[in-house]
């Protein structure tokens, strides 16, 4: 009798996550006596699309075994130059943007691949001198967007639940996921974060797929920080350390792992809308803002006790057992 391997963890700890926290969204009203309305609905994918492409940037580069901690500072910057180039021309302004995220990754890319260089102090360092670009396009503060039909677009609502900002996130997602899936890029970043050397030595141009990977990366966090300026009609050129926090917990969540060498686009996004819905939770709850960061704290212990390999070894033995048991 041939058994059938069980699901893989960057599948099971994705789905997990969503269904948990799926769940507790459904079953708000029980607590608030309130029925959830369609805006809740429209709520909670805003703030997938508030934080979604800058996991996506994160999940992407954690695959390969790297982590791109100068996404935020990508952020800072793409907000602040999709504002200024786009006062006269939203679409001008997001170009802008997206280029300079691309060079900023492109960059680190190469760095990090041709001198083969740590991502962490690269990353980090470019973080830090990005977060003073910012300030010095900015002077220090924060710059008003007065394009309204830019800031009235980026948030009107589409099919009562989604808006373009949502949907363009989806889309970043869902074309992550046909890239990856249906070219070799996929499965050679899973082997460059599993072991770089073995990568090489089977053929993948690991040097060539890093560049490409981190150029998506900051062109991906250069997007979000654009679009995110604009529904907020303001560029802040210090957004802080909280999205980086989220998106790495949102990646986790989606199943990829600081070693490297597993996760989908798929997952990802699972873990991105964990994320939000945890969020939207709070919000219909009338919870404090703090309870935000323990459901986030909570989730993630849970799942990381799933995905341990103690308990995956556990779960082996029983299984072992059960099937000596039956034979």
């Amino acid at each position: 009798m041939i058994r059938r391997p069980g699901p893989r963890p960057e599948h099971l700890v994705p789905a997990a996550a969503l269904l948990l926290v799926v769940i507790a969204f459904a079953g708000t009203p029980l607590v608030t006596g309130t029925a959830l309305a369609t805006f809740d609905v429209y709520n909670a994918l805003q703030g997938l699309a508030q934080i979604g492409l800058l996991a996506l940037a994160i999940g992407l580069t954690m695959i390969a075994g790297e982590f791109d901690l100068s996404v935020v500072g990508t952020y800072a910057v793409g907000g602040m130059i999709a504002v200024q180039a786009g006062q006269s021309s939203a679409v001008l302004g997001l170009l802008a943007a997206v280029a300079a995220g691309a060079a900023i990754g492109a960059v680190q890319g190469g760095l990090i691949a041709w001198l083969r260089i740590p991502s962490v102090p690269v990353t980090l360092a470019a973080y830090i001198a990005l977060l003073g670009l910012a300030y010095a396009l900015s002077d220090g503060r924060s710059i008003t967007f007065t394009n309204r039909e830019a800031i009235l677009w980026v948030d009107q609502t589409v099919a009562g639940v989604f808006s373009p900002r949502s949907l363009i996130t989806l889309g970043g997602f869902a074309l992550a996921a046909v890239v990856l899936g249906t070219t070799r890029l996929g499965a050679e970043l899973r082997a460059i974060g599993g072991d770089r050397r073995a990568a090489r030595v089977a053929g993948v141009r690991v040097e060539r797929n890093l560049v490409l990977l981190f150029t998506a990366s900051g062109t991906l966090a250069a997007l979000g920080g654009g679009l995110l300026s604009f529904s907020f009609a303001s560029a802040n050129p210090d957004p802080g350390l909280r999205p980086l926090l989220i998106a790495a917990v949102a990646a986790l969540l989606g199943g990829v792992s600081l070693a490297g060498g597993r996760g989908t686009p798929a997952g990802l996004l699972a873990g991105a809308l964990s994320v939000a819905l945890l969020a939207q939770i709070v919000a219909v709850a009338y919870l404090p803002d703090y309870s935000t960061q323990l459901f986030y704290a909570a989730l993630l212990a849970v799942v990381v006790a799933v995905d341990s390999p103690g308990l995956r070894r556990t779960v082996a033995r029983v299984r072992a057992r059960t099937r000596a048991v039956e034979a």
